[in-house]
């Protein structure tokens, strides 16, 4: 399936302490969160990229135009430095589309902009270019094509530190429990989507505003709950988070390293065969 990352935000956040980087590039041990979260989805056998560009793109493009793969993996230098032969290449298999979707696009005018880089595939994925996961996509992609729905995403629990409090009409405080203990799901992002999602789009809406509300209405839109790793990099202390992890070998979103998606990939070529995709 072909994976479509939406990359064109400015990221205001996060922008302060990062300079003139665009999100998507700020890097995550030796390479840009997006890197990463590429790596996800070819982990699992999904290999074509549809990237949509907006704020600083021309970097995007720049990262993989000058892309060395001697900089990253192990390779054989011989003759004087004159022949490199690169042992492992990640992105060999890679076909990426960059997409100039506008500056100030939203994310369902970016997803309308490439609707015809999608081609006739049947289903396709979709997703933001700073979260991290490790949950199991060949699910999520099996989930929606055998229930036939329109659209699906993750749902996870927030990570963020303050605390819920519920309080009755005389603002008595009838309970107050930490965010991550409190039945409180949020879209994180992972979209698996069928080619349908184009007929509930509008011009100029957003994605998750009105058109997931139509499929809702229509019951053709499915949450994944996952409780396992997600973290987003909204801000500064974000990054520093997953950095850390990253330098502790505590890399739960890297799952080609633990060889979760290896057994998985060839699940995820059965379940497309079987969508038509």
């Amino acid at each position: 399936m072909k994976v479509v990352l939406f990359c064109g935000g400015m990221g205001f956040r996060i922008r302060d302490n990062v300079q003139d980087t665009p999100k998507p590039m700020i890097v995550v041990g030796d390479r840009p969160i997006l890197f990463h979260i590429m790596k996800y989805y070819a982990s699992y056998g999904h290999t074509e990229f549809i990237l949509c560009l907006g704020y600083k793109g021309h970097l995007i493009k720049e990262y993989f135009l000058g892309y060395k793969d001697a900089l990253h993996d192990d390779f054989v230098l011989s003759d004087g430095g004159r022949t490199i032969e690169v042992l492992h290449n990640d992105i060999a298999d890679w076909r990426i589309t960059f997409v100039e979707t506008g500056l100030h696009a939203n994310i369902g005018e970016r997803l309308k902009r490439v609707q015809p880089y999608i081609g006739d595939d049947e289903h396709f994925l979709a997703n933001y270019a700073d979260v991290l996961t490790d949950a199991p996509l060949p699910d999520m992609i099996e989930r929606l094509t055998t229930r036939r729905k329109v659209a699906s995403f993750l749902c996870v629990r927030p990570r963020y530190t303050f605390h819920v409090v519920t309080v009755d009409s005389e603002q008595q405080v009838s309970s107050i429990d930490h965010v991550s203990e409190a039945s409180i799901w949020i879209n994180g992002g992972y979209f698996v989507f069928s080619r349908d999602i184009f007929d509930y789009l509008r011009l100029g809406e957003d994605l998750v505003a009105q058109p997931f509300n139509r499929l809702v209405c229509d019951r053709q839109l499915l949450a994944y709950q996952h409780e396992g790793f997600w973290a987003p990099m909204d801000t500064f202390k974000d990054h520093q988070v997953i950095q850390s992890m990253y330098e502790s070998g505590l890399r739960p979103w890297a799952v080609w390293e633990n060889g979760q998606s290896v057994a998985a990939g060839a699940g995820t070529a059965v379940v497309a065969s079987a969508a038509g995709a």
